[in-house]
């Protein structure tokens, strides 16, 4: 029996409960992990609620991120070994492979090698923002140097990864950040240029003005909802935008005519991370950046395993540092 975290119905995070489970042997193609961190997200703030894209089966556990060691592995598995120290990327439903535990069984193909000397904690926060941020730049569209690219809560794991990929690019970063608290954190990030959306009366307008004038080529908005009207109207002929999170919790509705002709499209980690071939690619990529210094994880805080509410809590705040939330399992 192990401990896990679940919850019986949707809610506030005061759902959540610890209970002793049994995990099972290792089916074709899974492995059994010993979870040493988890990574934490909206996503499974949004799951618990009930207001994710898809509907918990209850009683349902929570995520899709974490480090830990191979323990066992299932029938069929080839790549992994126990003893081996891994990350799991988000490639799979919360509903069929939980990992807020301390052990987890979850797909092969899910799993990243950790490099040599990472700990569990920053394994556990680098690879779905820097593989969300690959799978934009570099397989839907191709950044090019020089490119104006606006960064939507440019302060969230998501964001700060992408200011530095965008950098490391060539790329210029203009980050979107909701409060003036956030200024220097982004700048420190990478940000070329930041504009606070609180402060700011016509956002379009400012960001023109922070491309100097030429309209970005490129917007990375993990917002969503009616300010994705104002994204398109910053944007240069032939620019593309790509919403690939919700956190308004509002409706994206298709801008009204009178912009420039732009490339509208959504977009979900699953893409890359579902797709053995790009995931390979985007590990490379990863680990390239990691080797060079060009990449630096910036973990906001660590949380222990019996402080899940308060990290739900946390995760959900309108006061979060930049960088990806983590809870250590042990």
């Amino acid at each position: 029996m192990v401990r896990a975290i679940r919850f019986h119905e949707t809610g506030g995070p005061e759902v959540l409960r610890y209970e002793d489970l049994p995990v099972r042997s290792p089916g074709p193609g899974e492995v059994r992990i010993r979870v040493d961190a988890v990574g934490l997200n909206r996503a499974e703030v949004n799951f618990r609620r009930g207001t994710y894209l898809e509907t918990p089966r209850l009683p349902a556990g929570l995520g899709t991120e974490a480090a830990g060691e191979v323990l066992e592995v299932g029938p069929d598995v080839e790549r992994w070994a126990p003893g081996d120290a891994v990350s799991v990327v988000p490639a799979f439903s919360q509903n069929d492979y939980p990992v807020y535990a301390e052990e987890a069984v979850v797909p092969a193909a899910a799993l990243v090698g950790r490099p040599d000397g990472m700990d569990a904690v920053t394994g556990a926060a680098i690879w779905m923002p820097y593989v969300t941020v690959y799978g934009m730049v570099a397989e839907i569209v191709r950044v090019r140097p020089g490119d104006h690219v606006v960064i939507t809560s440019a302060a969230n794991s998501v964001g700060v990864a992408a200011l530095q990929v965008v950098r490391h690019l060539g790329a210029i970063p203009v980050a979107t950040i909701p409060s003036p608290a956030q200024r220097d954190a982004v700048l420190a990030a990478g940000a070329e240029s930041v504009v606070v959306t609180s402060e700011t009366e016509d956002l379009a307008a400012a960001l023109r003005a922070a491309t100097g004038g030429r309209g970005a080529a490129l917007v990375l908005d993990a917002d969503g909802g009616p300010a994705v009207a104002d994204l398109v109207r910053a944007c240069a002929p032939d620019a593309t935008v790509i919403v690939h999170g919700g956190l308004s919790g509002e409706p994206t509705p298709l801008p009204a005519a009178g912009y420039a002709p732009v490339w509208l499209r959504r977009y979900r980690v699953f893409e890359i991370t579902g797709d053995p071939e790009a995931l390979r690619r985007a590990e490379h990529f990863v680990r390239s950046g990691l080797a060079t210094g060009a990449f630096t994880p910036l973990v906001d805080r660590v949380f222990a395993f019996d402080d899940v509410v308060a990290a739900h809590e946390y995760v959900d705040s309108p006061d979060r540092a930049p960088g990806k939330p983590v809870l250590r399992i042990r």
